[in-house]
C-alpha cells in the first residue's frame, strides 16, 4: 500500500463561468482536511485555487503553497498568503512544478486553463515514462475534461501513447468522490521505487 499524506491540486486562478467548479474547489479542500491529507497547490488566493485553499483551511487542514516570485501579485493576495501553513517561493515555474511533485503523493486536476492543462499533462508524461506511480485524477465536474479525455483515448487508439497501462488517470465526476478514489487507488498499487523516481524527475 502506498501512503497518501498530501495531494497536489492543479486548478484555475479564476472562478470560471460555472459556479459548480468553484464549489468543487471548496468541497475538495474540505474533503482533504477531513481525511487529514495536506493540500499542495500553486499558492493562489483567487479563483478556484483560493477556493481549494479556503476549504482546506476552514476545515482545519494543512496547506502548502508553492509560487514563483513573478506570480505573487498576479495570482495571490499577499496578506492572505500569510494564512498558509507553509509558503514556498521559487525562482521559476520549473522549480515550482518540481517542488510540487516532490511534496505530493497524488495529483488532482480541477477545472482550469492552459496552465492547469500543462501541469497535469506533464505529470501524465512522467507516469508514461515510469518516473512515478502516484494517483492522477481528473475532477470532471460538469464534464469539463471530456474533450481532453476523448483526445487522450484517440491518441491511444492511433498508437501514440506508448505504455498506455501507465497512463490511467482516474476520472471522478463529483468533488466528494475525489479523496476516496485517491485512497482506493493508492491501496491497490504496488510500492513505488523509493526515491529513485524523484531523482530521475529532477533530470528531465
Amino acid at each position: 500500500m502506498n501512503t497518501i499524506e498530501s495531494v497536489c491540486v492543479y486548478c484555475g486562478s479564476s472562478n470560471g463561468r460555472d459556479e459548480r467548479h468553484f464549489q468543487a474547489g471548496i468541497t475538495l479542500g474540505r474533503s482533504l482536511a477531513e481525511a487529514r491529507l495536506g493540500l499542495v497547490y500553486g499558492a493562489g488566493t483567487k479563483g478556484i485555487m483560493g477556493a481549494v485553499a479556503r476549504g482546506t483551511m476552514d476545515a482545519g487542514g494543512k496547506v502548502t503553497g508553492i509560487i514563483p516570485k513573478f506570480l505573487i501579485r498576479r495570482e495571490a493576495n499577499e496578506v492572505e498568503l500569510t494564512e498558509l501553513d507553509e509558503l514556498i517561493v521559487t525562482e521559476d515555474m520549473h522549480q515550482r512544478k518540481h517542488t510540487m511533485f516532490e511534496r505530493a503523493d497524488a495529483f488532482v486536476a480541477l477545472p482550469g486553463g492552459i496552465g492547469t492543462l500543462e501541469e497535469i499533462v506533464e505529470i501524465m508524461t512522467w507516469a508514461q515514462l515510469a518516473r512515478h506511480k502516484k494517483p492522477m485524477v481528473f475532477a470532471n465536474i460538469g464534464g469539463f475534461w471530456n474533450p481532453l479525455l476523448t483526445l487522450i483515448e484517440h491518441m491511444k487508439q492511433e498508437g501514440f501513447v506508448h505504455s498506455a497501462h501507465r497512463v490511467q488517470p482516474i476520472v471522478v465526476d463529483k468533488a466528494e468522490g475525489i479523496v476516496p478514489a485517491i485512497l482506493e487507488a493508492a491501496s491497490a498499487r504496488p510500492p513505488a521505487n523509493g526515491g529513485a523516481d524523484e531523482a530521475v524527475i529532477d533530470r528531465l
